[in-house]
């Protein structure tokens, strides 16, 4: 789970802490960490004994520049992703932990299939919790200059949570960028909205399925999940629809998309009334869905465009969707193409979110406006024509 910076987490700096600086001696940005603790009201005895054995790790540095599998296209993305396998745990972990999946479906409104792929993506449903020493991977991306706003709060968390008994900074690790846990939460994510799901008194998101599923959940309906209603569908649409209405930057109501010949390629289309964008995240050719309100809600647990389509499609698929029909897309662009694109964009004035090689939102929005400019269909999906034309 790739969080923003939490309100809790805010709560507990309190104002201008994210701006102090980055970089330089490793020993001295530590030193200044535990200055700023006990600045924030945290004894000498709990600061000292908190930070005693942080060290740097580099390879959660190298981790970090090391993202590119996020550069895939969503076919070759989720099918990486979503094996045999994991859709046959689903069914037995959504088993196994049928009750609490009942008591989250009463009190959010979220159905299971959503949590259970969020599980296997994450975790392999608890099994591959990551075994990074969780204090040195955020004590390292605080000093580390890239995303410092990011990490320096959850380093205050977990100090938080080590006073409430429920952090080690020897003994708890996780995922490379600090994330802890079945569900992979950031300290500052946990403080918000831990949830003690089996009522042992403790938040524990390593060893207990109901906290962590119940945690989830609370995260989810913090960020905005709208309870009982979709979140992503497989569609058919015609061949004469107008691609620039497409996109998740263009909402029309599901009743209008059904006049425009939008149909659900299995069962029913959501309520007529909700609003809904038509995602194509290979173009007109591939796989098409119907986005609604809660397919936002991703964005906020991971900002990856594929992962955020993968994990929703998934947890349709749970629930019983078929597996999509891939259609006859055309070929995407190499990872290099996409930069190279993305650096004509950017000439041309348009905003791709930076130098990266992933086809993101504000990269296709850009492709988008190019196509219609230039007479193409207005799609989003980048290809080597609009690549020349450019």
């Amino acid at each position: 789970m790739r969080s923003a910076l939490t309100l809790a987490a805010t709560l507990l700096l309190g104002t201008g802490a994210a701006a102090q600086g980055c970089g330089g001696s490793f020993t001295g940005f530590v030193d200044g960490l535990r200055q700023e603790a006990r600045s924030m009201g945290y004894d000498a005895a709990t600061v000292n004994a908190f930070f005693a054995n942080a060290r740097q790790d580099q390879d959660v540095i190298n981790a970090d520049r090391r993202q590119g599998v996020f550069q895939k296209d969503f076919i070759s993305f989720s099918r990486s992703l979503i094996s045999q396998n994991r859709i046959d745990n689903a069914a037995i972990y959504g088993q196994r932990n049928d009750a609490t999946f009942r008591r989250i479906e009463r009190e959010f409104g979220i159905p299971r299939g959503v949590l259970l792929a969020f599980w296997a993506f994450e975790t392999d449903f608890g099994q591959v919790q990551g075994n990074f020493n969780t204090l040195n991977a955020l004590v390292t991306l605080s000093h580390d200059c890239r995303r410092p706003e990011l990490f320096r709060p959850q380093v205050f968390a977990a100090l938080e949570l080590y006073t409430r008994g429920d952090f080690d900074p020897i003994r708890t690790t996780g995922a490379w960028a600090g994330e802890i846990g079945q569900v992979q939460m950031l300290p500052g994510d946990i403080i918000e909205n831990g949830r003690d799901g089996d009522g042992d008194g403790h938040v524990d998101l390593k060893g207990s399925s109901a906290d962590a599923l119940m945690s989830g959940a609370q995260v989810l309906s913090s960020l905005g999940w709208r309870p009982n209603e979709p979140w992503l569908q497989e569609i058919v649409v015609p061949d004469t629809l107008d691609w620039s209405l497409t996109g998740l930057n263009h909402e029309m109501s599901v009743r209008d998309w059904e006049r425009l010949g939008v149909r659900a390629r299995s069962g029913d289309l959501g309520p007529g009334r909700l609003p809904a964008s038509v995602l194509l995240p290979m173009g007109r050719n591939g796989p098409a869905f119907l986005a609604y309100p809660n397919f936002h809600v991703y964005f906020e647990w991971n900002q990856s465009m594929v992962y955020v389509t993968t994990a929703a499609y998934f947890g349709a698929r749970i629930m019983g969707a078929p597996v999509y029909d891939a259609g006859n897309p055309t070929p995407p662009l190499s990872g290099e193409e996409v930069m190279t694109l993305q650096r004509k964009l950017e000439a041309r004035g348009h905003d791709v979110g930076g130098i990266d090689g992933i086809i993101g939102e504000k990269t296709r929005e850009a492709v988008q406006t190019e196509q219609e400019r230039l007479g193409l269909p207005a799609d989003a999906w980048p290809t080597r024509d609009l690549l020349n034309r450019l």
